[in-house]
């Protein structure tokens, strides 16, 4: 049984994961999508107990303040590295490989996280797995009950799974525009795969049942377009 629960908004998609007390939700959409993710937690009739961020894309956090406001008792989750993005400082990291964090797609919320997370930490039921490359800290989930990956842009799902280096023309935007690192994407890419994770849910597109020959597909075009 899957805990999942998707909500999306002009192509982008946030999630609620159901837990014993309540909701987790992942990720928060464009400005203006707080009441359309608290409609989605009132049909599920649960409370929302914590927020957490795949990463500091404005397209993944536009919802935050607003949400924090509605939500004060929420536990806000946010990667470490990614923290610093969120704080509107994109200066790097010592010893980051260089990368692009065009201001664009990075705005500063006025939020202030209640936990850092790193891999290996658990939010709720989730477990917080390495997807660093479309940005310097970007994370994934993996749910420990049913093997659900919410993976952020590492691979997008807008028709055929594909790696986000990949500017593929159906939605290129991720790889043209909001790839921060491409052979850091393509390991954490390899990484999700090898999880071998029963569905695929992604920041974009649809939600991938059985999604391992498709994830490891996907890493062996991008491979292949590196070494072109």
């Amino acid at each position: 049984m899957s805990h999942l629960i998707q909500v999306t908004r002009a192509v982008t998609n946030c999630f609620l994961m159901r837990e014993d007390d309540g909701l987790t939700l992942v990720d928060c959409l464009w400005p203006g999508s707080s009441r359309l993710i608290l409609r989605a937690a009132e049909r599920e009739g649960a409370p929302i107990r914590r927020i957490a961020l795949t990463h500091a894309h404005h397209d993944h956090t536009g919802a935050l303040e607003p949400l924090r406001r509605v939500l004060p008792d929420a536990e806000l989750c946010v990667g470490a590295r990614e923290s610093r993005l969120l704080a509107g400082d994109r200066q790097p990291a010592a010893g980051e490989p260089p990368g692009r964090l065009p201001a664009a797609i990075y705005r500063r919320r006025d939020v202030e996280p209640d936990r850092l997370v790193e891999p290996g930490h658990t939010v709720g039921s989730l477990e917080v797995v390495d997807a660093r490359g479309h940005t310097p800290g970007q994370i994934g989930f993996l749910d420990t009950r049913d093997g659900t990956l919410i993976c952020g842009d590492a691979y997008l799902t807008v028709g055929a799974p594909f790696v986000c280096t990949e500017p593929v023309l159906r939605f290129p935007v991720p790889a043209l525009l909001g790839l921060w690192h491409g052979p850091s994407a393509l390991a954490s890419a390899r990484a999700l795969a090898d999880l071998e994770p029963t569905r695929l849910a992604s920041g974009h597109g649809r939600v991938v049942e059985n999604p391992a020959a498709a994830m490891r597909a996907a890493v062996a075009r991008a491979e292949e377009r590196g070494r072109g």
